[in-house]
């Protein structure tokens, strides 16, 4: 028995503790509103993860792939324009999606504290958004988590130590790295309480008045979700692999494994090896397999950022709180330059999240509730983010012009006997 309950993965405990999360909301509420304390110290701790790890990993990011950007050249621009358009087509569509759908409208899961509410008579203006963006002190911005003047400080850095030379460079490079990697192992430490912390936020959730109606509310968020993921995959990747001439039958057959992985382990790193290899048989050359899948991981995670915009806007729906389109475009720009600082580990949008949410003085209780249903949108967004990468590789080697046609057959050929 002991054998077995360990063998089991941290995404079925999660499955595990939303159905005993949802029993114990139903059987003893009052009990299960008392648990509040352990899903807000396991959000206390995410959050303490985003200053070192935004940090971190944006520094390696671009200072440390410096030289090899100007080897590639051409191909590194090529790759950050088109994952910025796309990112920021994702980001779009899943505002568009929450604010049609409204999954968090009368859902209550959190009532606004005094002064919460961001004023929605101040106007947005350039001036607002540049003073916003630019911190005073990076520690002051760290202590506030504000996300936006984090990152601006962290590319500006980076920026600054692409021109330093010889061991200092190296010293501050390896630094960060050690951090992030750090940070990377703390989270996966830190998640392996995250079914706790998954059942008691359902408990709470269900426990209080208007719990079910409240499970309503997080179970429409989930169907918000993947409604915006199916017509992100329909209205935005099908059109760019049809304009960029990709082997649809082929690409499907050379994806599905390496997408059946990231579903089942809500990791795209778990199927970042087998995706790699899977294109490079597609016709990608290897050059742009290494240097484009690994990128897109940090700066193409369409998936990711898809669900922080309908997150984000679904938490301000729950908490009563009403956003006016320059908020909500200002809250965009926010999500466009953090989503591109964390990896594909499982989870890590919660970071983002987290952060986000704080950035813009959101009651943090609608955040919580969804970490109870966090486990069945993360296997979703973790499928589309791979499947945006792997299609990437592809649209690069086109925009190349070094796809290989004939291997991109002789794999549909394969797959299919």
């Amino acid at each position: 028995m002991w054998n077995f309950l360990r063998r089991r993965t941290l995404t079925q405990w999660i499955v595990v503790a939303m159905f005993g999360g949802v029993a114990i909301g139903v059987m003893f509420p009052a009990f299960a509103v008392s648990l509040l304390p352990i899903s807000t110290a396991f959000i206390r701790v995410i959050k303490s993860i985003i200053v070192p790890l935004i940090f971190g990993t944006l520094v390696v990011g671009i200072a440390g792939h410096g030289d090899d950007m100007k080897r590639v050249g051409r191909l590194a621009l090529k790759s950050i324009i088109y994952f910025e358009i796309v990112t920021t087509l994702a980001l779009f569509l899943g505002l568009l999606t929450v604010n049609v759908m409204k999954p968090g409208v009368g859902a209550a899961l959190a009532v606004p504290a005094a002064g919460a509410t961001p004023p929605a008579s101040e106007p947005v203006t350039f001036a607002s958004v540049l003073e916003h963006i630019v911190p005073q002190s990076f520690f002051d911005a760290a202590a506030r988590n504000e996300m936006l003047q984090i990152v601006f400080w962290s590319v500006l850095f980076a920026i600054g130590l692409t021109q330093v030379r010889g061991r200092p460079k190296e010293t501050m490079l390896g630094f960060c790295e050690a951090v992030a990697e750090v940070m990377f192992k703390f989270t996966g430490i830190v998640m392996k309480f995250a079914p706790f912390a998954v059942a008691a936020a359902l408990a709470v959730t269900v426990g209080k008045p208007g719990g079910l109606r409240n499970l309503q509310s997080l179970a429409l968020v989930v169907v918000t979700l993947y409604v915006a993921l199916v017509v992100f995959g329909l209205f935005v990747l099908y059109p760019v692999a049809r304009i960029a001439r990709v082997p649809i039958g082929a690409f499907i057959a050379a994806v599905k494994e390496p997408a059946l992985i990231a579903f089942s382990t809500a990791s795209s790193e778990a199927a970042l090896p087998k995706a790699m290899e899977r294109m490079e048989a597609l016709g990608v050359p290897r050059r742009i397999v290494a240097f484009v899948m690994p990128t897109g991981y940090s700066f193409n995670l369409d998936g990711s950022t898809l669900y922080l915009s309908v997150a984000s806007i679904f938490v301000a729906q729950a908490s009563g709180i009403s956003l006016s389109l320059g908020q909500q475009l200002l809250m965009m720009l926010t999500l466009m330059l953090t989503s591109k600082g964390v990896a594909g580990v499982p989870r890590a949008s919660l970071v983002i999240l987290m952060g986000t949410v704080a950035s813009f003085h959101l009651p943090i209780e609608a955040a919580i509730a969804l970490i109870g249903v966090d486990v069945l949108m993360d296997m979703a967004r973790t499928t589309v983010n791979l499947i945006g990468n792997c299609l990437a590789t592809v649209v690069m080697a086109r925009w190349e012009g070094d796809f290989d046609d004939s291997r991109a057959v002789v794999t549909k050929t394969a797959q299919a006997a």
